[in-house]
């Protein structure tokens, strides 16, 4: 995700509102020191509540999206509220049987004892969301918040005020202040609360501002889960039915109007495969969005002038076969999806994360190349890969890093419930959703329970005798 308005110069909040942010804080720790998020069935109680309001509040939800990115109802309920709500099921589902401790064996040296796995909270946690899915990137790290037994403050983006402000609605008509509170506001109310002790902040975003919530974090010895983006390459092989990978890029290309942190950024095929690919292309974003997406109702808009401005500097019109800059609405902050052709890896469009409805296609010599170029470059956050040959599926799975390798689609994977998703090296830390939601909020502590008798740890305890040493050689050797 681009940098945004994060990475101005705070101004200081003036004393009311800082005494309001910190009493938040204060107010959260100390409902977890007194035990209120413990309970399985308080939990369960949170995540019921949570699903309540999110049905109560759909309509204001739906307006705020469409007011702050131009999404469609449709697109709404499928890439924000459905998935959060299929969350928010699934957690509660399984979640009994996951904090279930878990036995293990502590080892010969340790025999006779026994040993459990158990899942505890980690406290208050600090979660701040980004701007792009603004309800899905709020509410499913929160979901893993309360299923993690964790107080939680909720720190929405104010680059899409209108839904920062319907968050902070639902939470506070639907979910009890001792579990839950929001922290509206821009960078002082973000500063303030990066200076304050949490017991794990979650961050999505770019990787500029991830670089400083880590440095915050690090103040406090903070574990951080750091969910963010970069450069998802994707590559079509030779043989591949184009007209179905066509219209599966396109999908996953200007959904969101591009601003997607999974979104494909770039696309490269041999110099043939993209001739071929082109009109395919053309046809799958009129099939998606019509002649004059403008009018359709299911394509988006960027989120704010300033993103408008950044992707229209990067699209150059000598290289577009589809869109361009003429299309362009600042005004409305229409950007017309946009394929460009010839484009070079010194170009302006690949310095930088697009996070916007401009597709490059660049030329490679095929497979070896297409793997060079990833791994040169920072982890992606996904790579995808369209070819009919398994060897080559398994190349990119071997010879690449990334997040995750999308084979055959894109952009679906991210709502599951059963996979873990999260970024490697530049494109993140850590991973959520389903079990690993549970996972990144919660500590797994090892219980470790031996008798007193017989007392075996005097085998292993000065004075270290003849026959202690020689017992000892033949363990460790």
């Amino acid at each position: 995700m681009p940098t945004d308005a994060h990475q101005a110069a705070p101004a200081p909040l003036d004393a009311v509102r800082r005494g309001e942010v910190l009493a938040d804080v204060a107010a959260l720790r100390d409902s977890f020191e007194a035990g209120t998020t413990r309970p399985l069935e308080a939990r369960l109680a949170q995540l019921d509540a949570l699903a309540r309001g999110l049905r109560a509040e759909r309509p204001r939800l739906l307006k705020a999206l469409e007011q702050d990115l131009g999404k469609s109802r449709t697109e709404s309920l499928l890439t924000e509220l459905g998935v959060v709500g299929q969350e928010i099921a699934h957690l509660r589902r399984n979640l009994r049987s996951w904090l279930r401790p878990r036995s293990f064996g502590p080892g010969m040296l340790l025999a006779p004892a026994s040993g459990q796995i158990r899942r505890e909270p980690l406290g208050t946690t600090l979660i701040i969301s980004p701007w792009n899915y603004p309800v899905n990137l709020a509410l499913a790290p929160l979901i893993g918040a309360i299923a993690g037994g964790n107080t939680a403050l909720l720190k929405p983006s104010e680059v899409a005020p209108a839904t920062s402000a319907a968050l902070a609605h639902l939470v506070r008509a639907h979910l009890d202040p001792a579990w839950v509170r929001v922290v509206e506001g821009a960078v002082p109310e973000t500063t303030l609360l990066l200076e304050q002790r949490f017991d794990l902040i979650f961050y999505t975003g770019n990787g500029a501002v991830g670089r400083i919530v880590a440095r915050a974090a690090a103040e406090h010895l903070t574990p951080t889960v750091l969910e963010l983006g970069g450069k998802s390459p994707v590559f079509v092989d030779e043989g591949t039915d184009l007209a179905a990978t066509a219209r599966r890029i396109v999908w996953g290309k200007f959904t969101n109007a591009g601003q997607t942190c999974v979104a494909p950024d770039h696309l490269m095929a041999a110099p043939a495969t993209i001739d071929r690919l082109v009109p395919h292309l053309r046809q799958a974003t009129t099939a998606l969005y019509g002649r004059d997406p403008r009018r359709s109702r299911d394509y988006g808009r960027m989120v704010n002038e300033r993103h408008f401005d950044r992707v229209l500097a990067l699209i150059d019109d000598d290289k577009t076969v589809l869109g361009g800059t003429a299309g362009a609405d600042r005004e409305t902050r229409y950007l017309p999806p946009t394929i460009m052709t010839g484009v070079d890896w010194n170009d302006p469009v690949m310095g930088e994360e697009i996070f916007g409805p401009v597709l490059p296609l660049l030329a490679v010599a095929g497979p070896d190349e297409a793997i060079a170029r990833i791994r040169a470059g920072e982890k992606p956050l996904t790579a995808y890969v369209f070819s009919p040959r398994p060897e080559i599926e398994e190349r990119f799975a071997e010879e690449t890093s990334s997040g995750s390798l999308a084979l055959g689609h894109t952009l679906a994977h991210l709502g599951s419930q059963t996979m873990p998703f999260g970024g490697v090296g530049g494109s993140g830390t850590g991973a959520y959703h389903g079990r690993a939601s549970l996972e990144a909020f919660t500590h797994a502590k090892p219980v470790v329970r031996k008798p007193l008798r017989p007392d075996t740890l005097r085998l292993v305890t000065p004075p270290y005798t003849t026959w202690k040493r020689g017992l000892l050689g033949r363990l460790f050797r």
